[in-house]
């Protein structure tokens, strides 16, 4: 076609298993593959909205060594869900320095669901980190988050590696990043693994019943890893590299047959 291409990463949910993006980026970047615009959904949105606001990648990889869950956990009296999410929201703020989508280094969009509606909304607008709490409230877990008239949870209960969204921003071409959840040996243990669980089952079934229409899809090996296990960022982020690595010749290929 004879230009050189956009190119669009859609990062998907998947709660732990989704420091591995940070791998995926990390290893892009190493092969100068440019990122022209970003959508993620949970902790895609997470990850692709201190990316897009211009965190560095090894900064962040040794934030993800440290995280646990304490720093974001602020228990509630059970109403709407089970932790407040104002830690969430605080340590979002700080790392994107409480830009505006507009303040960006890429274009970004994060996923999220009107509880109330059960519509997919995409967040281009505002606060990034009030886009991302939204986008990352998991229902039962976190209390919904309030924009303007919608009661906002996790965007992965209908669009779990939002493809659409970085095509609608204006992609050439699509790597969609999908951080599946194996329910083989997956133990369940206390209230936050039934409702994690049963909300991955939900989001399998909308899953398989979707057409993710990429150019590649890059999967990196976390089945195995609880959505929760946060002390194995490690081995998440080094699964996100290799997969990344494995996937560069069909991003070559597809680079390729735009600039020819």
């Amino acid at each position: 076609m004879g230009r050189k291409p956009t190119i669009g990463l859609a990062l998907g949910a998947g709660a732990a298993k989704g420091i591995a993006h940070i791998g995926v980026l990390q290893a892009l970047k190493e092969e100068n593959v440019n990122i022209d615009y970003l959508a993620g959904t949970s902790i895609g949105s997470m990850i692709g909205g201190f990316y897009a606001a211009g965190l560095d990648l090894e900064w962040l990889e040794s934030i993800a060594y440290q995280i646990n869950w304490d720093l974001l956990t602020d228990l509630t009296v059970p109403r709407k869900g089970l932790i407040a999410g104002d830690k969430v929201k605080e340590f979002v703020q700080l790392l994107t320095k409480s830009k505006k989508f507009s303040d960006l280094d890429i274009p970004f969009a994060a996923v999220a669901t009107d509880i109330e509606k059960g519509e997919e909304i995409v967040l281009q607008e505002g606060l990034v980190a009030e886009a991302i709490r939204a986008s990352t409230s998991i229902p039962g877990v976190y209390v919904p988050y309030q924009i303007g008239d919608r009661l906002l949870v996790d965007g992965a209960i209908l669009n779990r590696v939002p493809v659409n969204v970085v095509q609608n921003l204006g992609a050439d071409i699509i790597i969609g990043v999908d951080v599946s959840f194996d329910f083989q040996g997956n133990e369940v243990n206390n209230i936050f693994d039934v409702i994690l669980t049963s909300i991955r089952i939900m989001e399998q079934e909308v899953y398989n019943t979707r057409i993710i229409e990429t150019d590649v899809l890059i999967k990196p090996e976390v089945g195995h890893i609880a959505p929760q296990d946060l002390d194995r960022a490690e081995e998440c982020v080094a699964a996100g590299i290799e997969a990344a690595q494995k996937a560069l010749p069909r991003i070559r290929e597809s680079i390729e047959r735009w600039e020819d």
